[in-house]
């Protein structure tokens, strides 16, 4: 892990301690080729997903309250949160209560994604378009297949206020709703309610 993605998870790791929570801490689950995302449903104080895009060393973070959609009409809001280690991307559990987000975390969509981000006809690297506000990217996934947009529209308490639309292609469909007719991880099968039950 370089330097710079050790600093940006200085952050991360002083919300939570090592030694009573199963999150990791660093680490790398990378793997050849594209870089992978993961949507993690997370029932916390409040349900939400956070959305994980692994760039610069890290995966750059966004909580979603409302979950992803496949309709281009939705605007979804989404609030930037501190990047994760890249080894976060694999991570099912339950955080203990006491510890910051406690709660249970399923895998709830993953798998790898291209950068459509440009700016002048020019590819924009993913870390450069989030510190700029506006990243574009395709995702290969199970529940969430095509082409996404995420723009900074300001900040609110200090914390950056985003939103996050389904590009109109093949993957669009305001007919689904994943979010509540798909509620499993597709990684191990289970739904949050598992998660807590085998802890």
């Amino acid at each position: 892990m370089s330097g710079k993605a050790k600093n940006s998870l200085e952050k991360y790791r002083s919300k939570r301690h090592a030694g009573r929570t199963p999150e990791p801490m660093g680490g790398s689950s990378r793997r050849a080729g594209r870089r992978r995302f993961v949507v993690q449903k997370h029932a916390a104080s409040s349900l939400h997903y956070d959305f994980r895009l692994e760039a610069g060393g890290v995966l750059k973070s966004w909580a979603v309250p409302k979950g992803p959609s496949t309709d281009p009409r939705e605007k979804r809001l989404v609030m930037r949160t501190e990047d994760h280690p890249v080894g976060y991307v694999d991570f099912e559990g339950v955080i203990p209560e006491g510890e910051y987000g406690a709660g249970q975390v399923i895998v709830w969509d993953t798998g790898t994604y291209r950068n459509l981000t440009e700016r002048d006809g020019k590819k924009v690297p993913v870390s450069k378009g989030v510190n700029e506000g506006h990243i574009k990217v395709w995702l290969e996934g199970e529940k969430l297949p095509g082409g996404y947009a995420l723009t900074c529209t300001g900040q609110r308490g200090g914390q950056e206020r985003w939103i996050l639309v389904k590009v109109s292609d093949a993957g669009a469909d305001a007919r689904r709703n994943p979010v509540s007719s798909q509620s499993a991880s597709v990684q191990s099968g289970r739904t949050a309610e598992g998660v807590a039950e085998d802890a």
